[in-house]
């Protein structure tokens, strides 16, 4: 602090309980802006992973028969939002079937549909060809994508 040309001692710099009140306020109003928009980006984000995670397992079920010669069968049970692969180890708990459980973190989804001709099995034979091509629908909110599995290529893309 110095003094000024009269003598007196110059006033501090500082901030009025008004001016952080008004801070606040802005801070909040940008918040409440932002909140929705970033929780649905989150949903959107999440139905992508899942999407991708399931086309990704689909190829891995393909790659394993051909590699083994033998068929795997991929399971989708649409009403616990999961899948399955018999025969595969889990990766978490070996001594179990690969099983996600798309509810589960980090994809929060739902699994709405799965159809491959008549159900909603896939059997991979032995060369890591389907038995038919299909659909797998995941959603989260307003946000769905669909995975479609080629049925002579074996390629699951997602849509």
């Amino acid at each position: 602090m110095g003094t000024g040309r009269t003598g007196t001692i110059g006033r501090r710099g500082g901030s009025t309980l008004m001016e952080l009140v008004l801070v606040a306020a802005i801070l909040a109003v940008l918040a409440g802006i932002a909140s929705p928009r970033y929780g649905s980006a989150i949903a959107r984000y999440q139905v992508e992973m899942s999407a991708k995670r399931v086309a990704a397992d689909l190829e891995y079920a393909s790659n394993r028969a051909r590699t083994s010669s033998s068929s795997l069968t991929v399971t989708f049970t649409p009403g616990s939002n999961q899948y399955q692969m018999a025969g595969v180890p889990d990766l978490r708990d070996p001594s179990s079937d690969y099983t996600v459980v798309l509810t589960d973190s980090p994809f929060r989804c739902s699994l709405t549909s799965a159809s491959f001709g008549t159900d909603a099995n896939v059997v991979f034979d032995g060369y890591g060809v389907p038995d038919s091509g299909g659909t797998v629908v995941v959603t989260r909110g307003s946000y769905q994508k669909t995975v479609a599995l080629n049925a002579e290529t074996g390629k699951a893309e997602v849509e």
